[in-house]
């Protein structure tokens, strides 16, 4: 009995060395992928995050198992976090008492994989008479500059990404699953609050694919009914702790930069579209435009949800949120689709077998120049990467560690930035953009308002660039400049601390 049980698990382990599940191969591959970024940023200048807002989640996880309050800061319970799902996560880490580099790089890798294991799977069912070309779409997917940066960046959009393709995967692959479907949507809000737009592309497959209204109707109640049971304690968990049913940071990005939307409304959508344009896009926006016309013409409808879908969330930032800051950070969760649907219609065109040799030589100089331009902006990705965490580690994380050395105990410290100061400084905080202090959202780009918030909090000192609130500098002393190298270079300024001496309202 033993020799036969260890005989199986050899012939198991053998078939896993010959012929590896897919799982395990997209997960070889991503551990590089986010490695080499890590890398990047240690040569670079020293380990950490490329955003502030990476800190905020650390923060928010860190205190639930410290003292079991959701709060930013402790004793003041707020919905500071967009991503509540991905705070809960790292949280484990911190009960598991890991490293949060190590933890939060490790899910970063895990959506990684899984972006290059679903987007293998969807392209076999759009072209089935291609399906030895999945392993390159996926492994295209673990190297693409932008997917890579999300997944070393220590935030959510890796693991959104991943669970966006993956209601995607399901409409493509035909699955009629509404129940979980919907299930899946309300996880997703769990991770963005955009991820409810997913409930658009797969009503849109109802609407089309089901044969009866009867038909259509029972699979929406189902449909939606599975997104209800999870979308509905995230509303009432963020209502309940702030008094609105979405988190605090989708109204204070939106009021912090409703000056963009004076900009022209052509200009802001070209601005989002060419996003993901920046690196080896711009090779798969002919196959991209190809799936559409040919889902078009054969009513796959599927096809059409997904493109429209990732047309459709690019045109709502470009309405309500018009930013492209941090390499498209907002749109980052959409590109997979984008590359996705333009990998499936090149792939679909070019002929790398044909009689012809012009078409042969075509196929070729696609793929060459595909693979190559990917590889190159892997690489520049992870230069950008390591000079985007230089960045935060030379300016807010140093701030905030002079903040924490240098003034009193009982400092009630301003700031624009709270990530890393929530985090290292153990001082109490006002936040002047809103993520954990929303009282300040309906004047957060008026500095007369904001000197009357200030002196009204009694603020003992003022944490920013100077060029974001010259107003405000004007009636400070400075008392520490980071002086960093790096958010020069990059045609920025340096960090300030100020003293704050309340001055007259008006």
């Amino acid at each position: 009995m033993a020799s036969s049980q260890a005989g199986v698990l050899t012939n198991r382990f053998v078939q896993m060395i010959v012929k590896p599940p897919s799982w395990l191969v997209y997960s070889i591959l991503a551990g590089p992928s986010v490695l080499t970024y890590l890398i990047a940023s240690h040569f670079t200048y020293r380990l950490g995050y490329p955003l502030d807002d990476a800190w905020i989640h650390q923060t928010y996880a860190r205190n639930l198992v410290m003292t079991g309050e959701w709060a930013f800061m402790p004793g003041h319970p707020s919905a500071g976090s967009t991503a509540p799902l991905w705070s809960f996560i790292l949280a484990v880490g911190y009960l598991l008492e890991t490293n949060h580099f190590l933890w939060s790089s490790l899910w970063g890798g895990i959506g990684l994989a899984s972006l290059g294991m679903l987007s293998a799977k969807a392209f076999m069912a759009l072209l089935p008479d291609r399906k030895d070309w999945a392993p390159w779409v996926g492994t295209f997917m673990i190297f693409e500059w932008h997917l890579a940066w999300a997944a070393s960046s220590g935030m959510e959009t890796s693991l959104y990404s991943a669970l966006a393709l993956l209601v995607i995967t399901h409409l493509v692959t035909g699955s009629s699953r509404w129940l979980l479907l919907g299930g899946l949507i309300g996880l997703a809000a769990w991770l963005r609050p955009e991820g409810s737009t997913l409930i658009l592309p797969v009503s849109m497959v109802i609407l089309f694919q089901e044969r009866s209204w009867i038909l259509r109707l029972m699979a929406l109640i189902r449909h939606i009914t599975g997104m209800a049971v999870i979308l509905a304690p995230y509303l009432f968990f963020n209502h309940s702790i702030s008094g609105t049913w979405w988190p605090n940071t989708y109204y204070a990005k939106q009021a912090e930069y409703a000056i963009e939307l004076y900009e022209p409304v052509l200009d802001r959508i070209l601005e989002q579209f060419m996003l993901p344009m920046v690196g080896v896009g711009f090779l798969l926006l002919p196959g991209f435009l190809i799936m559409i016309v040919s889902a078009w013409k054969y009513r796959r409808w599927a096809v059409l949800a997904a493109a429209s879908w990732a047309i459709g969330v690019a045109l709502l930032f470009a309405m309500r949120l018009p930013v492209t800051y941090h390499h498209g950070r907002y749109l980052i969760p959409v590109m997979p689709v984008y590359f996705l649907l333009g990998l499936t219609g090149s792939i679909g065109i070019v002929k790398f077998s044909s009689r012809l040799v012009w078409e042969r030589v075509i196929g070729k100089i696609w793929l060459l120049s595909t693979t190559v331009v990917l590889m190159i902006f892997w690489i520049l990705g992870a230069r950008a990467y390591g000079r985007d965490v230089a960045f935060i580690e030379s300016e807010m994380v140093a701030v905030a560690l002079w903040v924490s050395e240098h003034t009193e105990d009982d400092a009630l410290i301003a700031t624009h930035d709270i990530g890393a100061l929530g985090y290292f400084s153990n001082r109490s905080l006002l936040d002047l953009a809103g993520l954990v202090s929303p009282d300040v959202i309906p004047f957060i780009r008026d500095e007369t308002r904001l000197r009357a918030y200030l002196n009204a909090n009694d603020a003992d000192y003022l944490v920013t660039f100077p060029g974001w609130y010259p107003e405000l500098v004007s009636y400070t002393q400075p008392v520490f400049n980071t002086n960093g190298r790096f958010s020069p270079l990059l045609g920025g300024e340096n960090m300030v601390v100020y003293r704050w001496e309340a001055g007259p309202d008006d």
